[in-house]
């Protein structure tokens, strides 16, 4: 079942994403999604399945990183689901590469904190 989500709750949503990610927590980052979450990083690759395997995701994701920016556009809250365009700047490690990230995520909501099914798709600039 899907729970009804306006603007302002995925904007909520959405500035914790960004905490977690500019802390780089991967526990406040796996917070934000259901005990039975699927996290689809990419399209065609299988998804991570449960908070326990998006915390090890985001840990391994966030290592390599510092400094990091995110900034979000909300597009679209209809029918349980909301969907962002987002962007991201951080300076990578080791190297100090300065790294760009440009996307869009989907969020299907269970409850007006936590997503069951979550999707993106992005692209990266390195520089």
């Amino acid at each position: 079942m899907t729970h009804e989500i306006d603007e302002a709750g995925f904007a909520a949503w959405l500035d914790g994403y960004k905490a977690a990610w500019e802390a780089r927590d991967p526990s406040a980052a796996a917070a934000l999604f259901t005990e039975d979450a699927s996290y689809h990083e990419m399209p065609f690759d299988p998804p991570i399945l449960g908070r326990d395997a998006i915390a090890a995701y985001w840990a391994n994701a966030v290592a390599g990183q510092q400094g990091v920016s995110f900034t979000y556009d909300i597009l679209s809250c209809a029918s349980g689901e909301a969907i962002c365009h987002w962007h991201c700047a951080f300076t990578g490690t080791p190297g100090g590469a300065a790294v760009e990230l440009d996307g869009i995520f989907r969020c299907r909501f269970a409850d007006a904190a936590h997503v069951d099914r979550f999707e993106e798709w992005w692209h990266v600039k390195v520089s």
